[in-house]
């Protein structure tokens, strides 16, 4: 039981510990509204605004010009694999139709007749538009076995694959919604 309770505390230290540098980081890189430029205010994907993705050709080749081109908060997930807090993106509860892109790259994704609401506060899709649009690596990152799912037309991380999904695939797409941009003027693809 004192085990139990030690590594319980532990695990709670390092939490709160990474909330902190992670609440810091975003403080001291001016990631909040308000201190962006209104540049890269406008390329945050909003659920109310129609916006037409394109592919973004050409790739940018180093992370250097992945951090010019991304905003604060995708280049932290997509680049740096971060995961974005539940229920606080743009799309984890996104009813509006269209299909979800790579906020990297435009690479068609997921469409939004295949999201669902899974309660994780995550935007949540059972089977991606193509399947080689997609590719996935065996996570084993805060102690737990998880499959990353990643562009791969960019390799950048979208989010992780569960098998608690609802049919035909019984599959859930957990993706961050920085790194998604939805496409409401394409309704197919």
């Amino acid at each position: 039981m004192r085990v139990q309770v030690t590594a319980g505390l532990a695990c709670a230290a390092l939490l709160v510990v990474g909330l902190v540098v992670y609440r810091h980081n975003n403080s001291a890189a001016g990631n909040s509204p308000s201190r962006r430029s209104a540049a890269e205010r406008s390329v945050v994907p909003s659920t109310a605004e129609s916006l037409r993705v394109e592919l973004r050709e050409p790739l940018p080749e180093s992370e250097a010009d992945w951090q010019r081109v991304l905003t604060a908060e995708q280049f932290r997930v997509l680049r740096r694999k971060g995961t974005e807090r539940a229920f606080t993106g743009a799309y984890w509860q996104s009813k509006v139709e269209g299909v979800y892109c790579c906020a990297a790259c435009g690479q068609t994704l997921f469409h939004s007749d295949h999201k669902f609401d899974s309660g994780t506060g995550w935007p949540s899709f059972y089977q991606p538009i193509d399947e080689e649009h997609i590719s996935t690596r065996e996570d084993n990152g805060l102690f737990s076995r998880r499959t990353e799912v990643l562009c791969r037309r960019c390799d950048s991380h979208l989010g992780h694959v569960f098998d608690d999904g609802p049919r035909p695939t019984g599959l859930r797409y957990c993706m961050n919604s920085a790194a998604l941009q939805l496409d409401t003027t394409r309704k197919s693809d």
